[in-house]
């Protein structure tokens, strides 16, 4: 666990103790952001995806990956800052050691939100009975047929080490935890889009191959969503995964069947857990 740390909200001047993120790296070792102590905190107004992620490297295996930017939240005024951390180093031509220059911040409109936080309660996965793997199935009655590129038999995945939850706050907390999960089973470059033009509860996420969806709301995930985001998949020739703090209708989860459809839920430890045989299926191969 990372010692905390003072820091100084820019807005009342309160000092706050803060304790860095641990986050585990793919060879199980953890990984702290290197704060920036003699950086300046900045108040967050305006919020976006590339700004939301920080790269850190693992000092065990030396691998470079991009977890969530450390922020903090005021106990006196509530004013939310980023942390400054320090630049990622990245070795140079003649094998030193150079320092990557700082991204440059976009700028902030004058009125900007924080996402409300999603408070729903653990929800509970669906008890389902336990049935043996089976083929995929043929098309549907509808004429709908089944989740792109799943029609083969499954291939095992090699081994992988746990996954490791990030607890969920806030909706962007669970949006960041779905993203970790779905690098988890192997799908690469997972981010989400910039600009929706559709305006949706849920949020959109892409990797070569996959479209996701990620529902952080308090009402379970009906059946449009789950069309919605099948005809997405099809449309782009990928797999379709849907994410769901509350779960689901039975409509949808029978639809789900039928399309051949992941589900999962999320609790609020941030563990992922498989509502549907697709899931199942999907957790046991991997992208």
């Amino acid at each position: 666990m990372a010692d905390a740390v003072p820091v100084r909200c820019p807005a009342c001047l309160r000092e706050n103790s803060y304790t860095a993120p641990v986050f585990p790296c793919a060879c199980g070792s953890p990984v702290v952001p290197p704060l920036n102590l003699a950086g300046l905190p900045e108040p967050l107004t305006h919020r976006t995806w590339s700004e939301s992620w920080v790269a850190v490297r693992c000092t065990a295996c030396g691998r470079e990956s991009e977890w969530p930017h450390p922020e903090l939240g005021c106990g006196s005024c509530g004013t939310v800052v980023r942390v400054p951390v320090h630049p990622l180093e990245a070795p140079g031509p003649a094998g030193k050691v150079r320092e990557q220059p700082p991204r440059r911040p976009e700028a902030a409109p004058a009125a900007g939100s924080e996402p409300a936080p999603a408070h729903a309660p653990p929800p509970q996965r669906p008890l389902r009975p336990t049935r043996p793997t089976r083929p995929t199935p043929p098309p549907t009655s509808s004429g709908l047929p089944g989740l792109p590129g799943r029609s083969g038999p499954s291939t095992p995945a090699l081994p992988r080490p746990a996954f490791r939850p990030v607890t969920i706050r806030t909706a962007r907390d669970a949006v960041a935890t779905a993203a970790l999960y779905l690098r988890w089973l192997g799908f690469q470059d997972v981010r989400q889009p910039d600009g929706r033009p559709i305006p949706s509860a849920a949020v959109d996420l892409r990797a070569p191959g996959l479209v996701a969806q990620v529902d952080p709301t308090t009402a379970p995930a009906g059946l449009r969503a789950v069309e919605c985001v099948w005809l997405n998949g099809l449309t782009a020739s990928a797999t379709s995964v849907y994410f769901a703090l509350a779960g689901y209708t039975e409509d949808a989860r029978t639809r789900a069947d039928d399309l051949g459809i992941p589900l999962f839920v999320m609790d609020l430890t941030g563990m992922p857990q498989p509502v549907n045989d697709p899931a199942d299926e999907l957790i046991d191969t991997g992208a």
